[in-house]
């Protein structure tokens, strides 16, 4: 995984965490994870009043989009950084503290390079992924699998639901369940990937 080359020094470090902010972007912008969440949401429920004025439906985009970005980093940062991993012959550890927070802050800043932010988008992403964290944390005991019916109890599946459509806001939280569900797929393939790519 990323965190495999931390052995390698800080160098490596930052280029793990540029390249996983990378392709984690790229992931999103590829598999069209939010323009079909959208679409499919005004099919099944007949909301293509969702549609109608262009501008809306593109700054709509924009706003999941960035919500998307904020699950991803979160789900991927976890992996990286909280999972325990086999080490040698050592018991599985998640990745020590101090590794983490810099390979937190060098992938923050990587990400902010990349998508050419200014200084407050590149704050209030950070505070939104400290939000996201903070809050999958005090959940993190309770989390189960859920039902098909059942939306999950995540920030993003909230914050999509009343971007999306607040006045039929528990068909939007199904919907943004659903597609948290395929976000947090898509962060584990991109991790794995890395892992592949990054051998020790």
């Amino acid at each position: 995984m990323y965190a495999k080359v931390m052995a390698r020094g800080r160098q490596s470090q930052s280029s793990a965490a540029a390249e996983l902010a990378r392709q984690l972007h790229e992931a999103l912008l590829r598999e069209r994870i939010v323009p079909r969440f959208v679409d499919s949401y005004v099919v099944e429920n007949e909301r293509q009043a969702l549609q109608v004025h262009a501008v809306m439906y593109r700054d709509l985009l924009a706003l999941l989009q960035r919500e998307a970005l904020l699950a991803l980093c979160v789900r991927a940062l976890e992996i990286v950084c909280d999972e325990p991993r086999v080490q040698g012959k050592s018991k599985p550890r998640p990745m020590p503290r101090r590794e983490a927070a810099l390979f937190r802050k060098n992938f923050l800043g990587s990400l902010v390079r990349q998508q050419g932010w200014t200084i407050g988008q590149a704050l209030d992403f950070q505070r939104d992924l400290q939000l996201y964290a903070e809050l999958l944390a005090r959940v993190a005991p309770t989390r189960r699998g859920r039902k098909p019916f059942e939306a999950a109890n995540h920030p993003f599946v909230d914050r999509c639901a009343f971007l999306l459509d607040p006045s039929f806001l528990e068909n939007a939280r199904l919907a943004a369940s659903r597609t948290l569900t395929e976000l947090e797929s898509l962060a584990t393939q991109v991790c794995e990937a890395g892992s592949e790519n990054n051998p020790v």
